[in-house]
């Protein structure tokens, strides 16, 4: 369970990039969160990850505080940007290999991540290929393969699906469906509202760095989820 607990974020030129964000992914959900960028989105997921520490506020992996335990907490997350970073020079085995021994995962043989890559539909001519020569959507394959391996409870996902074609787009949807039946608990920041619509269990919008609206899916698929997105960009936050 991921949980944000008046989550606040000022930077040092007294930027407000979260304010007082309060929320809960629970497990086997997917929670997106929308806004235009500089809403707080990613902030968010800096806070989640340890990358930054708080104003105020706690955020929860597995009910522990990110900022006091960090290195347990990550122990049950995992992270998919939307540039993931892998070793150019690595094939993606070799990338697995890195990353699963990274994350204590030391007896996975070839077969292993070769079964691993077949799941999220990465072509079997791309195993042992160098990562300088993949292209977005199969390095994003690949990013969600760790995130896969390392088999953690939670994952944070940031733009996941932005510069992606359609194919791959759907492709990555329908992995993060198997996902969520694993019971996994899923926080995804985007500004993909039809993905959100496809996917979501909860959208929460956010503008200038607070959450303003949260709805599950039955609310926004009765009241138009594009309709409520429009409206709230347009208003004014107090």
């Amino acid at each position: 369970m991921l949980q944000a607990n008046d989550l606040t974020k000022r930077y040092e030129d007294e930027l407000l990039a979260l304010d007082h964000m309060s929320l809960e992914v629970k497990e086997g959900e997917i929670f997106c969160l929308l806004g235009a960028n500089g809403a707080g989105k990613t902030t968010t997921i800096n806070l989640f990850l340890n990358f930054i520490e708080p104003t105020d506020g706690t955020a929860l992996i597995n009910g522990i505080d990110v900022t006091r335990d960090p290195l347990e907490a990550k122990k049950y997350v995992s992270y998919v940007s939307e540039n993931v970073m892998l070793y150019g020079n690595f094939t993606a085995r070799q990338n697995l290999d890195f990353f699963a021994k990274l994350g204590g995962k030391k007896n996975l043989t070839k077969e292993d991540y070769y079964m691993y890559m077949r799941k999220v539909g990465l072509q079997e001519d791309a195993f042992e290929m160098r990562l300088k020569n993949f292209s977005k959507g199969m390095r994003q394959k690949l990013g969600i393969t760790i995130a896969i391996i390392k088999d953690a409870p939670n994952i944070l996902l940031d733009e996941p699906t932005s510069g992606l074609d359609p194919k791959a787009a759907a492709e990555f949807i329908k992995i993060l469906k198997g996902l969520r039946e694993q019971g996994k608990s899923i926080l995804m920041c985007t500004h993909d509202i039809f993905r959100a619509k496809d996917i979501a269990d909860r959208v929460g919008i956010m503008k200038e760095g607070r959450l303003v609206m949260v709805r599950n899916r039955d609310e926004f698929l009765e009241d138009n989820l594009e309709k409520i997105y429009l409206e709230y960009m347009q208003e004014v936050v107090a």
